[in-house]
């Protein structure tokens, strides 16, 4: 009983360093949650307005016929999907991961290409043998637009100039600490931009611009911009998740020490207890066999 109250004295120690392990990572990604938060905050109406003024431009200088606006026949299609570098964070690359496998499930491998934000996507697919054309890994905790412009420049090039028909944008949109939903959103062609302007209410001044040189010309301008915006943006939201979920992962894991903790320390005061009943029966034992004497 000795040797089994020393192993379980051990296992209670152990566990304890874990437990103090994962409260403090759970403090870290608090914090940096708090930031990326603030920063999806500011990304999201920045690229809400952006998608109205160029909505307002396609609709109002008849330019809806650009080709980054127009969809066409689907021969071949661009996947870029935005995952971790790092692991403990729950599900939160393998629900993004089991999103993609299940859009390409049953294509044939020239149909498609990946492009993967993050080390957990890319060892993913490169293992198994996915084709996997473009790549970035090691963005910071605070990304900025100069992390992705590579990879977001290539895409939009590629669909310019006719090599994929269609690109999706795969990311975990951000709602709370505990909720991140895999999302599959069309980033290219940008349909419909000029469509999705709103009626003006009654009694209500509208301004009209003029553009300079063309609205054109600006169009050309914009709408790459616009969707490196959508990419960047959806980097922002990945990495609210992210930490969203590494807080809630080592949350529960702390918890999970702390029941471990407490059986473990359960079970040291039976082994204890047995111990001493046993101690207690052997002097009993020894003291009415000197009596019998």
């Amino acid at each position: 009983m000795a040797v089994n109250a020393r192993d379980i004295r051990r296992r209670i120690k152990s566990v304890k360093n874990t437990q103090q392990i994962t409260k403090a990572m759970k403090m870290v990604a608090a914090a940096k949650l708090r930031r990326a938060q603030e920063r999806v905050e500011q990304a999201r109406p920045y690229a809400v307005k952006m998608e109205e003024v160029i909505g307002s431009i396609a609709s109002g200088s008849g330019s809806a016929n650009h080709p980054m606006l127009v969809k066409r026949p689907v021969k071949k299609t661009g996947y870029v999907i935005i995952s971790s570098d790092r692991g403990l964070a729950g599900g939160y690359n393998s629900q993004i991961i089991r999103t993609l496998v299940n859009e390409v499930r049953g294509k044939s491998k020239d149909t498609y290409a990946i492009f993967t934000i993050g080390r957990k996507a890319r060892d993913f697919f490169k293992r198994r043998n996915y084709p996997l054309v473009g790549e970035v890994t090691g963005y910071p905790d605070s990304p900025t637009f100069a992390d992705i412009k590579d990879i977001a420049n290539q895409v939009v090039k590629l669909f310019q100039d006719g090599v994929y028909d269609e690109v999706f944008l795969l990311y975990n949109e951000f709602i709370s600490p505990l909720t991140q939903i895999p999302t599959s959103r069309k980033l290219l062609p940008l349909e419909d931009l000029g469509n999705k302007q709103q009626k003006p209410e009654p009694g209500v001044l509208t301004a009209k611009y003029d553009y300079e040189p063309s609205a054109e010309a600006v169009l050309d301008n914009l709408l790459p911009k616009y969707a490196e915006t959508l990419i960047f943006s959806a980097l922002l939201e990945g990495k609210a998740s992210e930490f969203g979920a590494k807080m809630t992962a080592m949350g529960a894991a702390t918890d999970n020490a702390g029941e471990m903790i407490n059986k473990l320390t359960l079970d040291l005061n039976r082994a204890r207890q047995s111990a001493i009943t046993t101690q207690i029966t052997e002097i009993v034992g020894g003291a009415e066999a000197a009596a019998g004497k």
